[in-house]
């Protein structure tokens, strides 16, 4: 059955084919299945497409139609638009037509300048655009750069981990963002400044930071600021390059000094708590002294005797290790002490010893050192006494490369004796294996071993002071700082070091918190002191902005990349940040004086910190804060001239509560009581620009007010519109004295002026009686005034149009633009007798011009209304736009 049903519609597509081959209009088809499912898929593709348009279409309309927005209206103007360029083409004119050829010449001449102006001004506006982009992408990189933690590439580390945040977040407002730690620290940088600002003598910061430490119950803090004032008790050298005093020998040979003697009165006392800590078992007796301290401390760690030992005991101790342990507590008299009583055990030793001992910096000469290397590289390298190899290596400067792990099994323990054999001659005669420099040693600690070999992320101290105590200041502070729980010690380390010049300091604002620069010496690292200090206000200067100044005036001698002192900088960017103006500048008492402000005691000058907080709020757009800083630094101009702006476009506003045309109103008519009580008067046309916006505004509101007739006595005594003919010259010659801000509010003066008289004329015919006060007149005599008052206007603005066009008798022209092509142009049948007269409009894009001509027109209109006269036919209006 299924056979002979595929066999007859085989039979029957057979057929078919054969058929189709027949007729040849047809176009045959050459494809196989899947060519035919790939046209299928793009065909599908195509529906697909258009389905997606129309339902982005809708989804589009039902987002925007909730925000009020009609889209099918909106679609409809933008469809209606005309794509037809500005220029309209000239008409052709004959070859005879000299007056035609010539008005096309002046005309093309004028549209190429405008032409070109149009294209210098798009090019000026790009690059003022490329610049702004410019000067905010070096601001972002800024922020940027000040959210790395570490320097060099370590610092981008983008792991999973969670890590802190350099910039801590901000507590609840209200709240200080300080801690106990930092509190106490900004108290003694209160302290501080005080005694500066007040011309007291200078006290010692590391002593206030130190004390600090004290309150704090913390014996790593306390040792941390221990050592940071041994480091620092050095001679210094006053020098204008701190680079030149680090790098100088002496001032690294007392670095080295003053670390020595930091370790061997740290091991001392870890000498004496470990003793007394054991008295049974160290069996310290009577006599008080270091050597027997030493052999109290052996009894507590060599027991017993330990194989190896050589030349003999000293009251049943190794000789060497006495003289080991009594050099590690930096008593020398004790340990020669301990070698005349083995000195015949010790050969020449002894004479190497009392040279070494009286040596002012603790070094043989050249032929004793070379005696001993000699008889250690022959007798003593080999040799199963660790205590005695360490000592020969140590007097003898010799064999760096042994770290004497036997003998120096605590970081503490091999910095001492690194440190004792760093030699800084310059002679050549050590060989490269028994010589070691500072800058050397200062490679293996930061380079070779690193963080990770001192298991720093755990022991931040000790890391910490292996830096420091090699003279490694800037490296030391900057690792510090990246551990969050620490960054306040850092910064305080910091300032000490930079109040005593010793801290070496990046030349530019934008490098890395730790960087290298080109030209210093090997191992000389740089510390970026004023992106550290904003760093670290950065977490509460929004909320304790005190503390913060009190550390931005330690910034009062540095100056940016540009040359901008960073004192000023930062205080401006505080003020700006925190809105504190009257706290941190003062503020203005009612009577015109400056109460004084935080600044006042830190600079003499508050002006030009002022007058720098006011232009930057300027720049931001903060123009009410920016006019209270200009009125604090006395500047009459700047705050007039800001009055001006922000008064200019809400005169004309209805005046609501806590409005911006009511807080910015009380705000202008307080700066004018001030200014008139005090006598106080900026530029001329400034002044009196603000003076009129103020009686604008009273305008205004009389008229928003419904007190028509105050406005208009009001309007009268400005004389900024001609009501009489005598007075339309001044009037004219005003006007062009006027400033923009006047300007701009010219057509809503105009329309509230006709309201205004449009009102007092329905007023005026619905009543028989006149207004109380005035003498009354008829409807009739009314009428008649109201129209010469329409014509004298009219003719002021027909006056001042044509001195502003100073153009050719016979046409009134609004601007003097005679190159408005003529899609920008509007023509008024009109006449001043109701008749048809010919007169041209010409419109640029001026706001001047659109006030004036829109004035005109409704004067018009207010004449017809108020004479029942046809004046202006709106039917005569033309324009191509």
């Amino acid at each position: 059955m299924d056979t002979e049903g595929f066999g007859e519609l085989l039979q029957q597509a057979e057929q078919l084919a054969a058929e189709t081959e027949a007729v040849s209009e047809l176009p045959h088809v050459e494809r196989n299945l899947q060519e035919i499912q790939q046209a299928g898929e793009r065909l599908r593709s195509r529906t697909l497409t258009r389905t997606s348009q129309d339902t982005a279409d809708v989804k589009a309309s039902i987002l925007l139609g909730s925000r009020g927005l009609d889209i099918f209206h909106i679609s409809q103007r933008l469809e209606s638009l005309s794509a037809a360029t500005t220029f309209e083409p000239l008409e052709p004119v004959k070859d005879t037509d000299i007056q035609g050829f010539l008005k096309n010449e002046r005309d093309n001449a004028l549209l190429s300048a405008i032409e070109e102006s149009r294209r210098r001004t798009f090019l000026l506006a790009e690059e003022y655009h490329r610049d702004s982009m410019l000067v905010q992408w070096e601001q972002v990189k800024q922020r940027v750069l000040h959210t790395l933690l570490g320097a060099g590439e370590d610092a981008l580390d983008f792991s999973q981990e969670v890590e802190p945040s350099f910039v801590s977040e901000v507590g609840v407002p209200g709240r200080s963002a300080l801690d106990s730690v930092e509190a106490a620290y900004s108290r003694q940088i209160y302290i501080f400044n005080e005694k500066i600002v007040n011309g007291h003598l200078q006290p010692n910061l590391g002593d206030l930071c130190a004390s600090v430490a004290e309150s704090l119950d913390d014996k790593n803090v306390s040792d941390m600021w221990l050592m940071v004032k041994q480091m620092t008790d050095v001679l210094l050298v006053p020098a204008k390059d701190t680079l030149k005093s680090r790098v100088s020998v002496d001032m690294q040979m007392a670095f080295v000094r003053q670390a020595l003697q930091f370790l061997e009165n740290s091991y001392k006392n870890y000498t004496m708590v470990t003793v007394f800590g054991n008295l049974h078992q160290a069996q310290l007796g009577g006599v008080p002294g270091t050597y027997q301290l030493v052999c109290s401390l052996l009894n507590i760690k060599l027991p017993t005797p330990l194989p190896g030992m050589q030349d003999g005991e000293v009251e049943g101790h190794p000789v060497w290790a006495l003289i080991y342990f009594c050099l590690r507590c930096g008593d020398l008299s004790a340990a020669m002490q301990v070698v005349n009583r083995a000195q015949h055990q010790l050969g020449d030793f002894k004479i190497w010893f009392q040279e070494y001992m009286n040596s002012p910096d603790r070094r043989l000469s050249p032929a004793t050192e070379n005696k001993l290397r000699l008889h250690y590289r022959r007798v003593l390298r080999n040799s199963a006494d660790p205590y005695k190899r360490a000592v020969y290596c140590l007097i003898g400067k010799c064999d760096i490369g042994d770290n004497h792990g036997e003998v120096a099994d605590k970081t503490e323990d091999y910095l001492w004796l690194k440190l004792n054999q760093v030699c800084f001659d310059e002679d050549g005669s050590s060989s490269p294996q028994d010589r070691m420099t500072l800058a050397q040693l200062q490679k293996q600690l930061l380079e070779d071993y690193g963080e990770s070999h001192f298991s720093a992320s755990h022991q931040p101290f000790l890391y910490f002071q292996v830096l420091f105590l090699t003279a490694q200041f800037e490296a030391a502070i900057a690792f510090l700082f990246r551990v969050e729980r620490l960054r306040s010690h850092a910064v305080h380390v910091a300032l000490v070091l930079y109040e005593l010049k010793l801290l070496l300091k990046s030349s530019g604002q934008s490098a890395q918190l730790l960087s290298q620069e080109a030209g210093d010496p090997p191992m000389v690292r740089r510390l970026n002191f004023i992106r550290l200090l904003m760093l670290y206000t950065c977490k509460f200067e929004s909320t304790d902005p005190r503390e913060a100044l009190q550390y931005f005036y330690f910034l009062r001698n540095e100056k940016d990349s540009q040359g901008e002192n960073m004192f000023m900088r930062c205080v401006s960017e505080l003020v700006i940040e925190s809105r504190e103006f009257d706290m941190l500048l003062g503020r203005l008492e009612k009577d015109g004086s400056r109460k004084p402000g935080v600044i006042d005691k830190f600079s003499g000058d508050t002006r030009a910190i002022i007058t720098k907080v006011a232009s930057e709020a300027e720049n931001k757009g903060l123009f009410e804060e920016a006019v209270k800083l200009y009125e604090l630094a006395r500047n009459a101009d700047k705050v007039l001239e800001l009055m001006n702006k922000l008064l200019s476009p809400v005169i004309a506003q209805v005046s609501e509560p806590q409005s911006n045309k009511e807080r910015l109103k009380n705000m202008a008519m307080a700066i004018a009581e001030r200014y008139r009580t005090n006598g106080i008067a900026g530029e001329k046309t400034v002044d009196s620009t603000f003076y009129l916006l103020l009686d604008l505004m009273t305008f205004f509101d009389e008229y928003h007010t419904g007190h028509i007739d105050r406005a208009y006595d009001v309007i009268e005594r400005l004389k900024l519109v001609p009501l009489s003919q005598e007075s339309v010259e001044e009037r004219v010659a005003a006007f062009r004295n006027f400033s923009d801000e006047i300007r701009h509010n010219l057509s809503e003066v105009l329309l509230a002026t006709m309201n205004i008289l449009f009102t007092q004329y329905k007023r005026l015919k619905g009543a028989a009686a006149g207004r109380p006060g005035r003498p009354q007149r008829t409807l009739e005599d009314r009428d008649m005034l109201f129209s010469s008052v329409c014509d004298h206007l009219r003719l002021h603005l027909s006056t001042f149009s044509a001195a502003a066009a100073q153009s050719s008798p016979g046409s009134d022209h609004v601007c003097g633009n005679d190159s408005i092509p003529d899609g920008w142009r509007y023509q008024c049948q009109t006449g001043s007798d109701g008749g048809h007269g010919n007169e041209l409009i010409k419109i640029c894009g001026s706001p001047v011009c659109y006030c004036l001509c829109f004035g005109w027109v409704m004067l018009y209109s207010l004449k017809y209304m108020l004479c029942n006269k046809p004046t202006v036919q709106t039917s005569g209006w033309t324009g191509n736009v």
